[in-house]
């Protein structure tokens, strides 16, 4: 790994004030640095630490007491509910009776209750139905899929380390697009996209030391500078490390600047082709803010305001990635992808 410069001091207010803003044109080309060979070896180097076979099917607010959640994952349809005691199950969708889509039937004091016929599960085998081992991490579902994924099979996912859960403030944005699960890796492991492609978020951004493929897993990262634009000439800088721990997830840790130790989750999972047979995958986005300021507490209080416009900030920066996805499969899949 190239070494990074010391890190900049930063004041005691989170904010700072641009000198001079550069035209969007004028800002330092990352072209030269954002060499495809780095880009494409360290999404190879993800691709080949394990997963255990689990998925990311959605967030765990999303999933309540009266309702499953149903979710279609690498061509397999997926059910998960709460039993009485607040505990996951999960399962195939389909009714082994008759096919029924077990993801529209209601739950009735933890149990699952198919609308065709009355089949009710309980989370444990019946009738030809067989469970699917579920973790709940208190901020998303995993499922484990053996079948799928062919890998030797954990007990339980690998969930990237955050802040504790009672001083943070979670929110999970689910997106989907026509590619494959490589593709929203690969864009997460080029950061040096931000300021050109999201100048409405990210500017000053410099990658101070990228991977060389020599490290381990923990070494193999991208440490970056920037700020994130709040209002004018007003930001907010930060020094945030990326790291892929598995293939199907990139982290962003926020290690220096306001904020550190907020983290930035994206799992792609496979969704299966859609009806032009191309694939389909789903980002499930994890913002995990945490800050040791006292003002903090009374953002959590918000939490049910906050949220929205969380989810909101990570859509409006995903409708610009996913294209980037996207195309990216386009000229895979027809040979015209450089390199």
């Amino acid at each position: 790994m190239n070494p990074a410069p010391p890190p900049a001091r930063r004041g005691r207010l989170p904010l700072a004030l641009r000198r001079r803003p550069v035209p969007w044109e004028r800002q330092r080309p990352t072209w030269r640095e954002a060499r495809p060979a780095v880009i494409a070896q360290a999404l190879k180097r993800a691709q080949a630490r394990p997963s255990g076979n689990w998925y990311v099917v959605g967030a765990s607010h999303a999933l309540r007491g009266d309702r499953p959640l149903a979710r279609t994952v690498a061509g397999q349809e997926v059910v998960v509910w709460r039993g009485a005691d607040g505990r996951p199950h999960a399962g195939p969708g389909v009714c082994p009776h008759l096919g029924a889509p077990l993801g529209q039937s209601p739950v009735r004091c933890g149990t699952l209750v198919c609308r065709w016929h009355g089949l009710a599960l309980d989370g444990g085998p019946r009738a030809g139905w067989e469970p699917l081992p579920v973790h709940d991490d208190g901020v998303l579902l995993w499922v484990r899929l053996d079948e799928a994924g062919g890998e030797e099979p954990l007990d339980a996912p690998v969930v990237p380390r955050r802040p504790d859960r009672a001083r943070a403030l979670a929110a999970v944005h689910v997106g989907t697009g026509t590619c494959e699960p490589e593709d929203v890796v690969a864009n997460r492991l080029d950061p040096w996209h931000g300021a050109w492609y999201h100048p409405y978020s990210f500017v000053e951004l410099t990658v101070v030391a990228a991977p060389d493929g020599a490290g381990d897993a923990d070494a193999d990262r991208f440490t970056v500078d920037v700020s994130f634009k709040v209002a004018g000439r007003i930001v907010v800088p930060v020094r945030a490390v990326f790291t892929a721990p598995g293939p199907r997830t990139v982290v962003m840790h926020i290690t220096e600047g306001e904020g550190a130790g907020s983290v930035v989750e994206t799992h792609a999972t496979p969704l299966g082709p859609d009806e032009r047979g191309r694939p389909r995958t789903a980002v499930i986005e994890a913002v995990v803010a945490a800050s040791d300021r006292p003002g903090f507490a009374v953002a959590r209080r918000a939490a049910p305001l906050l949220r929205p416009l969380m989810r909101t900030a990570s859509a409006r920066l995903w409708r610009d990635d996913l294209a980037y996805a996207e195309r990216r499969w386009r000229l895979r899949s027809t040979g015209r992808f450089p390199g």
